[in-house]
């Protein structure tokens, strides 16, 4: 098993949630930009589930070898790389939160899950599960840069897993509402609209066991999504989202 930004709450959940499934692999490897943390929740799979993980260091924000990951292979990759940024007026014009918001939810994200879904091809077997959001579905005031780069995510993930299907290999796109997490401490959060990290894995285990192709962590942001998809512009551009 693969995982990207395995310093995630959500990364982390969904680990332990395959593993107390009684899912078996070989080896784990945590991608991570922060290895000290990582050894943390390594050396907790080790004692708890008996599993061997390998801390692999991946840092978006830095030029990537990657023929250091040509040895590594595996059924199952799991994403949860993001970055929300600043979201004030100020973040807007400051051009290197706008460039790490974007590398690291889109620009320098996707030619890492290319590489690997080059690999699950030339296997001809594989599941990709990537966490996208719901910012991505219509650019609002509050937060259209990380949308659009997540916008951008979720287009690339619905092309990509069109082009994978025949090649037996299936792509999950993950589409979280709110959620408790590092990236959201802080932010005055509606309890019923929000998932911890224990339910949000447990809704994405279900999903790639009945192997959908698109979830809502919570089914309520579905309808929410519907509705504000569904606005006229000329309303839109006047609300204060």
């Amino acid at each position: 098993m693969i995982v990207l930004g395995s310093n995630s709450e959500v990364a982390q959940a969904f680990v332990e949630k395959t593993l107390s499934a009684g899912e078996k692999f070989s080896k784990i490897y945590l991608f991570t930009s922060n290895k000290e943390t990582t050894e943390k929740f390594a050396k907790h799979l080790e004692v708890k589930y008996v599993q061997q993980s390998e801390i692999i260091d991946l840092d978006l924000l830095k030029p990537i070898d990657y023929t250091t990951f040509d040895e590594i292979d595996s059924e199952l990759l799991f994403c949860a790389t993001g970055y929300l940024g600043e979201g004030t007026e100020e973040g807007l014009y400051d051009n290197k939160n706008t460039e790490k918001i974007i590398d690291v939810n889109y620009g320098k994200l996707v030619p890492v899950l290319n590489f690997f879904a080059n690999k699950m091809e030339r296997q001809r077997s594989g599941t990709m599960i990537v966490l996208s959001s719901v910012a991505g579905e219509r650019g609002r005031q509050s937060n259209f840069i990380y949308g659009s780069a997540k916008a951008g995510l979720t287009a690339f993930l619905s092309g990509l897993r069109n082009y994978l299907f025949s090649k037996k290999v299936h792509v999950l796109t993950v589409k979280p509402g709110f959620m408790e997490t590092k990236m959201t401490e802080g932010l005055p959060l509606n309890p019923k609209l929000t998932a911890s990290p224990k339910q949000a894995a447990e809704g994405i285990y279900n999903a790639y066991k009945s192997k959908k192709n698109v979830v809502y962590v919570l089914p309520v942001w579905s309808v929410i999504m519907l509705i504000i998809r569904n606005i006229p512009e000329f309303i839109f551009k006047k609300l204060k989202l």
